[in-house]
Parts: C-alpha cells; sequence; structure tokens
C-alpha cells in the first residue's frame, strides 16, 4: 500500500519537532510492509484550513498518489472541530484515500468499522453544530437581556438623501457606498438600481 505521511507542530508548540512523529509513522510503515511515497508536514496552528502541505496533501490525493494518509493523531492532523474534521476525511474518502491515526486505533478508515467510525464522527459533527447554534442562541438571548440592540445600525435619513444626490452626481453605487460608508447592498435600496 502507498502511504502518505502526515505531521504537524504549531508554531507555537516551542522545542517540539515533527520528525518525533515521522519517525515513528516511517516504523509502522516499514513493519506492515507499506511504501511511504510523501511526507507532509506543516509547522502551523491545526486550527486553520490553509496549511500548505495539507492543502497539497488533498491535491495529490486527488490525483490518486496514495492509497492512504497516516497521521500521529487526529488533532495533529486538524484542530478545526468536528464538522471541517469529518468533512476532511469525507473528501480523502471520496478520493478513496483511507486515512488511520497511529495513536488511536480506532480512527482507522481501513479497517473493517470505516462505516462506522465515519456515522460516529458525523454523529459528533452534527453533535457539535447542534450546541453551537445553542450557544449562539443563547449569547443573543443575552445581550438581548441586556438591552443591546442587534443587527446593522439603520440608515439614517440624512444618509438616505446623501445616497440619492451622490446618485445624481453620477457616483458608482460602490463609490457612494465608499463615501457613506455602507454596503453596496443598502446603496442599492435608496438609488434605485
Amino acid at each position: 500500500m502507498n502511504v502518505a505521511l502526515y505531521a504537524r507542530v504549531s508554531t507555537k508548540d516551542k522545542g517540539q519537532d515533527t520528525e518525533n512523529q515521522l519517525q515513528q509513522l516511517r516504523a509502522w510503515c516499514k513493519k506492515n510492509k507499506h511504501m511511504v511515497v510523501s511526507e507532509y508536514v506543516d509547522k502551523e496552528s491545526g486550527r486553520k484550513s490553509d496549511r500548505t502541505e495539507f492543502k497539497k496533501l488533498f491535491v495529490d490525493a486527488r490525483k490518486g498518489q496514495f492509497d492512504l494518509v497516516l497521521f500521529w493523531s487526529l488533532d495533529r492532523f486538524s484542530r478545526e472541530g468536528v464538522r471541517p474534521t469529518l468533512s476532511y476525511l469525507q473528501q480523502l474518502d471520496d478520493c478513496t484515500v483511507a486515512f488511520r491515526s497511529h495513536t488511536e486505533q480506532y480512527i482507522d478508515s481501513a479497517g473493517m468499522f470505516k462505516d462506522a467510525i465515519i456515522s460516529i464522527l458525523a454523529t459528533l459533527a452534527n453533535q457539535e453544530a447542534v450546541r453551537q447554534s445553542e450557544r449562539v442562541r443563547a449569547g443573543l438571548e443575552r445581550a438581548k437581556g441586556t438591552g443591546k440592540v442587534l443587527g446593522r445600525k439603520p440608515v439614517t435619513q440624512a444618509q438616505k438623501a446623501h445616497i440619492v444626490e451622490l446618485r445624481k452626481r453620477k457616483f458608482s453605487m460602490r463609490a457612494i457606498a465608499k463615501e457613506t460608508g455602507l454596503s453596496v447592498g443598502a446603496v442599492g435600496k435608496y438609488c434605485g438600481k
């Protein structure tokens, strides 16, 4: 089996080195008679998706350059939360690329419990979305309870008149938006498009 290794440390992890992860990942491949065809190493936070090597891994997965992605642990692969992480794992699955966590043997889509693992992760992702929605709702209710006005400030009569005047002077909607500090959409409401 052709294997791609993914290792990551955060730039904030002083003194940590991806080589600690890579040595054990390589040893696992050697023991299981798998060929390491690529190594992707990031020294960036796992909380963002635009990691250089992480993105390259998915480009190469779509090209069919390997059969399995092996990472040290799920938090080394991604720390963006359950839903984005599940999305990445499903992208690999869509490319017929398996994934495996070296330290968490239950996260292994190459095994017979592949569908169960993906179902569990999908359920966790859904629960995370529900909890996040509940937290947002609770925060909005608390803000309303303290008298905070939510949403954008309404456009004043003076702003409306200024928009109409600028439009008569042949200003573009974008220029009017920049001049008034409003969105192009808000300006469009009062320009008659």
